[in-house]
């Protein structure tokens, strides 16, 4: 049997058909034409898991201004998901209207979890009842072509940064519209780097207000070109 493909960034995110909380999906067909992101959660009834799964429901609208999906993965069944969704809802409705719409997949056999090398297989102690290894808590961010654009994995002890999560889709769209990257700390609205494959006479075409620092770091004001 050959061994499963190592996902980079890069890669086609693999296709899948799974159970969730809103019925089937054929994971392909269900992120269409849309940016999705992927995360996973060690389990079900999970106190770090409650707060980030309140957090994204709240957080909907920024995901949808962006074209973005978001659908989670754990690994229980769907009578454990939708029973964990009406705690989130209450537990969240603490810092404001949290309503769970998006779907959350169940995998209590792995097979996804493994699909994608969520599993946590190294660490004795991140096992269920019947010695099966939980997910870590990973982030997949998938463009509208169906490539893996970011990875990132958090221990269990540490809730995500959904704020960075969208600091980087906002970079990851802006890269593809225009011909630029983004700097260090970059938020949105901040000056951008102009690619080095543009020369500094496109520049002056496509970004007329650039400054070069360095024959190499270029950078330039975008919202105003957007």
């Amino acid at each position: 049997m050959s061994e499963q493909p190592r996902l980079r960034l890069g890669s086609i995110a693999p296709d899948f058909e799974a159970d969730t909380t809103i019925g089937p999906i054929k994971f392909h067909e269900w992120l269409g034409d849309s940016w999705g992101i992927l995360f996973s959660h060690p389990g079900d009834f999970t106190p770090v898991c409650t707060t980030e799964l309140g957090e994204v429901a709240r957080r909907s609208p920024d995901f949808e201004s962006r074209g973005v999906k978001v659908i989670g993965i754990s690994a229980n069944d769907l009578a454990d998901h939708h029973k964990w969704v009406a705690d989130i809802n209450e537990y969240g409705a603490k810092f404001g209207p949290t309503d769970v719409q998006f779907p959350i997949i169940a995998d209590p056999d792995r097979k996804i979890s493994t699909l994608y090398d969520m599993l946590d297989a190294l660490d004795a102690t991140n096992r269920d009842a019947k010695g099966l290894p939980f997910t870590v808590r990973t982030v997949f961010v998938i463009d509208p072509k169906k490539i893996i654009r970011l990875t990132v994995s958090y221990p269990a002890s540490t809730g995500r940064n959904f704020d960075e999560i969208i600091r980087v889709i906002d970079s990851l769209q802006l890269g593809d519209k225009h011909r630029i990257t983004t700097p260090v700390n970059w938020k949105k609205g901040d000056d951008v780097i102009v690619h080095p494959s543009v020369t500094n006479e496109e520049a002056k075409t496509l970004f007329p207000d650039f400054t070069v620092h360095m024959p190499y770091l270029r950078t330039t004001p975008l919202n105003i070109h957007v």
